[in-house]
């Protein structure tokens, strides 16, 4: 604040008026707006979150047989846009690719278990104007249609400014600098052509390579079995329809000793714990957010959570809120709305109590407050 208040000074000296030189109203604006920034980026010790979990926000494939939602998807947030834009970082997983037409769908060797989800490249427009600013592509349906499904999506997010990661090779991470701090952002799933979780020692090294780079560290992760049989941590590797899903207790904690600040989880399509480990927080699944068709949103699966985190500028918890939400509509118009009954805060808040006891964190049933004990 002292330096800047100096230029200031030294500026509106050699603007001074003089015979032959008048005061530039330009320059001492300049002047002012250095000063402004300075005292804002020093004054912001306080850092704020907001994180949810998976989005679809539409299907154009199959070609002949699209599901698109009512006005073209303005709707997909409109009740929740205003949670998630009162936050320094907004962090959601896209699941699924952004692209108009084209792409070769994957082939599984289950059929009766296999989605494949296009959407819109235009939809890219409802994430900025919700006020996302990163997004994992770390999932098992950002790879749907191949090299054209990903470059669409890259080219998409590019196009609306937003930060992504989880591509192995082409998009492992991402640092976005906003009013002087440096975000970083990896995302990690078990899927062919993402950054995967199973190699642990890549994993390691690139979440250490970010931490060089930034001085907060989200990492995601697209991890766990699917659906309401699997909402609770295990603490060991978890199996779904025989592939390994990895075990998200112990990859959080890598995560965060290898330099993260936070870490993400979705994937189980349910919400699961959430936890504190050496002083950062940990959010195990976030469930479904935003998905308009395919995926089943009865009961917890329906339950779309928004968790705020507040830390400071090294990125250790301060204390959060768990805003509740859940998704309704049918098939084709879903979209989250926020839930006053507090559903999604009470299954947090039970499902912490029973498999994370000694977790230093404690959750408001009423408020949805999260503090430490």
């Amino acid at each position: 604040m002292t330096l800047s208040l100096e230029i200031l000074y030294i500026i509106s000296m050699d603007t001074k008026p003089s015979k032959n030189r008048t005061r530039s109203p330009a320059i001492i604006a300049l002047a002012a707006l250095i000063a402004l920034t300075a005292v804002t980026a020093a004054a912001k010790d306080t850092l704020t979150f907001a994180a949810v979990g998976d989005i679809m926000m539409g299907l154009n494939y199959p070609d002949n047989a699209p599901v698109l939602p009512p006005q073209d998807g303005a709707l997909t947030f409109q009740s929740v846009a205003g949670v998630l834009r009162d936050a320094d970082i907004t962090i959601g997983n896209l699941e699924g690719v952004l692209l108009d037409s084209g792409g070769w769908a994957k082939r599984c060797a289950n059929p009766s278990v296999c989605y494949v989800f296009r959407s819109p490249e235009r939809y890219v427009k409802h994430l900025a104007d919700a006020g996302f600013d990163l997004m994992s592509v770390a999932n098992n349906h950002s790879g749907d249609f191949g090299d054209a499904g990903r470059a669409g999506t890259v080219r998409a997010l590019t196009s609306a400014g937003l930060g992504f990661a989880g591509f192995e090779g082409t998009a492992e991470s991402y640092v976005l600098e906003r009013e002087g701090i440096r975000y970083g952002f990896a995302a990690f799933a078990p899927n062919v052509g993402t950054v995967s979780f199973h190699d642990q020692a890549r994993a390691k090294e690139l979440i250490a390579e970010v931490r060089k780079k930034c001085d907060i560290l989200i990492v995601s992760m697209h991890i766990g079995a699917e659906g309401p049989r699997h909402g609770r941590i295990t603490r060991q590797p978890e199996l779904f329809v025989g592939e390994n899903r990895g075990n998200p207790y112990a990859f959080a904690r890598l995560a965060i000793d290898s330099g993260a600040d936070m870490v993400i989880g979705h994937g189980p399509h349910v919400p699961r714990a959430v936890d504190l480990y050496k002083g950062k927080f940990i959010a195990y699944s976030l469930g479904n957010f935003a998905t308009n068709t395919s995926v089943n949103i009865s009961g917890e699966s329906g339950y779309a959570p928004i968790v705020k985190i507040r830390t400071d500028r090294k990125g250790n918890f301060i204390d959060g809120e768990i805003v509740s939400a859940i998704q309704q509509g049918e098939r084709g118009e879903r979209r989250p709305f926020l839930d006053p009954t507090g559903a999604c805060v009470r299954e947090i808040k039970r499902l912490t109590e029973i498999d994370l006891p000694e977790t230093e964190i404690s959750i408001d049933g009423k408020t949805g407050k999260i503090t430490r004990k």
